[in-house]
């Protein structure tokens, strides 16, 4: 090999050590998620220090078949102070009727029921639950995602974990067990390439906070403008995370990893939602369009593979088989540790999951570079880079293009502790312990 050119043993070089380092992110979230998952915490409440509450906020979309189940584990918690914050924009919405009949089946329980939304962004989710964030009556708000089903304890876990230096506490994304193939992708995914990036971040302090489960302290929010001031980004889990930290404050994940459940589960759906979450990370960190290929498991052996023969004429062949099947053990071993019990599913079915991922795993990032505009639900949106959306096609868009258009106005402030019961376009209903709020 000493014919070669000079540079390209710098190539090798370079790479065999980026293959190390990728190799290190392995160890570490295997030792760290050992370490800290499913790990029970010992720390009790006190009369001096009771435990704080908690106002959670719900948005909701539609009905899928677990809808029911997922919020009704909101309601059993195992935890004294709370109060739950459905959100839904369209007052047609069948989610209604569900949560109506949830309130009368748990009387006892404070939740209030939001219905129409605010415009203080792009972003549909913001838009939904800042009615119920300024609602808000506690110190804390946790923001949970339609599809997320709640153990009894993992509401105190997640308190548990909020130190005096902590703003934000956030569960790392797995699923619930079901049944079919598209649920062991999804399972495979979360368990190995997501775990493995979310866990070794944790360590090092990088901000990979995803906020589909995730627990705030509202006086932090606020100091930053409120949740309206994140409603320019669809990403906002990443700058509200990026904003709490540079005021000073630290993040962590919690012991239990999020459990989403929803109940309609098919491979295109799940992939158009990672080829989804790939525009999002490209335009708000550009960098990730060299990294996250390089980091493909077949990708960077075919490359270590070439820089081991280069290095130490090493088989590449061989180099390149043992690397794949160390990936695949190792991947094994993190699922297992992220499951925390027995599979729901043969090994057969891993290894066809496994394989599948890996194999269409830089296909999706292709097709999210090819195509960068973002479909959520009905809407089409694009990204500048650094994250700021504006959805394409909308009465604000045309209106911003237009130079004879008046300029939007900012949403007003919402008022929490004011309403008026009778007043026009606002309607509020008080049962017992429970209130239901139309906002028209």
């Amino acid at each position: 090999m000493s014919h070669l050119p000079l540079p390209l043993y710098g190539f090798a070089a370079f790479f065999m050590v980026f293959w190390l380092g990728t190799w290190m992110v392995h160890v570490i979230a295997i030792c760290y998620g050992r370490y800290k998952l499913h790990k029970k915490s010992c720390k009790l409440p006190t009369e001096a220090q009771p435990l704080p509450g908690v106002s959670i906020l719900k948005p909701l979309m539609g009905v899928d078949p677990n809808l029911q189940h997922n919020l009704e584990t909101f309601f059993t918690m195992d935890y004294p102070l709370y109060e739950l914050l459905f959100c839904v924009e369209d007052k047609e919405d069948p989610a209604i009727q569900l949560v109506e009949k949830l309130l009368a089946k748990y009387p006892l329980v404070d939740a209030t029921l939001f219905v129409g939304g605010s415009d203080v962004g792009v972003n549909p989710k913001i838009n939904n639950i800042h009615p119920g964030y300024m609602a808000a009556k506690y110190d804390f708000v946790m923001i949970s995602d339609s599809g997320i089903k709640m153990k009894d304890d993992t509401l105190l876990d997640m308190v548990q974990n909020m130190s005096e230096k902590h703003a934000l506490v956030h569960q790392m994304p797995f699923t619930s067990d079901r049944d079919g193939f598209a649920a062991t992708f999804e399972k495979v995914f979360f368990g190995t390439v997501q775990s493995r990036i979310y866990l070794s971040a944790d360590v090092l302090g990088i901000n990979c906070h995803t906020g589909m489960s995730c627990l705030l302290r509202k006086a932090v929010i606020d100091q930053l403008g409120g949740l309206r001031a994140f409603g320019c980004y669809l990403a906002e889990d990443f700058f509200i995370a990026r904003s709490v930290t540079r005021l000073g404050w630290k993040m962590r994940i919690s012991n239990q990893p999020a459990l989403q459940n929803s109940g309609l589960c098919d491979i295109g759906s799940f992939q158009a939602r990672l080829i989804r979450w790939a525009k999002l990370r490209v335009a708000m960190v550009p960098t990730t369009i060299l990294l996250e290929p390089l980091s493909e498991c077949m990708i960077l052996g075919a490359i270590a593979a070439w820089s081991a023969s280069v290095l130490f004429s090493w088989d590449p062949l061989v180099f390149y088989l043992v690397h794949v099947l160390c990936w695949f053990l190792s991947d094994w071993l993190l699922l297992s540790i992220v499951q925390h019990g027995s599979m729901p599913f043969h090994k057969f079915e891993f290894v066809v999951g496994w394989l599948f991922r890996e194999l269409t795993g830089p296909y999706l990032f292709l097709h999210a570079l090819w195509n960068p505009a973002i479909r959520w639900r009905a809407r089409t949106y694009k990204l500048h880079w650094g994250g700021v959306a504006y959805e394409l096609n909308s009465p604000a868009t045309d209106a911003a293009n237009d130079p004879l258009a008046p300029q939007p106005q900012p949403a007003p402030t919402l008022e929490p502790a004011v309403v008026n019961a009778g007043t026009t376009g606002d309607t509020l209903i008080c049962t017992g312990a429970k209130q239901r709020l139309l906002v028209s």
